[in-house]
């Protein structure tokens, strides 16, 4: 298995949102509305920033309060990290956009 995908693979990382132009709680809701999230793992060199497909039925957003920037989301959703299919999980808190997050390598 792929170097990265093993070590991102084992325990929880600090992660964050990826947004541009602009870091805002409602920057971050345009994203998730469109299906797509970039999370950040920010603990590898130079941070590794992964476009992730969301899952709407696997991730939450319930108990989030874009419009004060409060609450967490569960974000759930897959992608190719380095020819290897992977499922991002990531648990973001909106007042900092910063959180924790793990991926999990998909059986093909």
């Amino acid at each position: 298995m792929n170097e990265l995908v093993q070590r991102l693979s084992q325990g929880e990382h600090p992660v964050e949102a990826s947004l541009r132009p602009e870091k805002t709680a409602t920057a971050f809701k345009e994203s998730i509305d469109r299906g797509y999230v970039h999370i950040k793992f920010t603990n590898t060199k130079g941070g590794t920033d992964l476009a992730v497909r969301l899952d709407p039925k696997a991730s939450n957003w319930s108990e989030a309060d874009f419009e004060h920037q409060k609450g967490k989301v569960h974000l759930v959703g897959d992608l190719t990290l380095n020819y290897v299919k992977v499922r991002c999980m990531a648990d973001i808190d909106l007042a900092t956009l910063e959180g924790k997050g793990r991926l999990e390598p998909v059986e093909q």
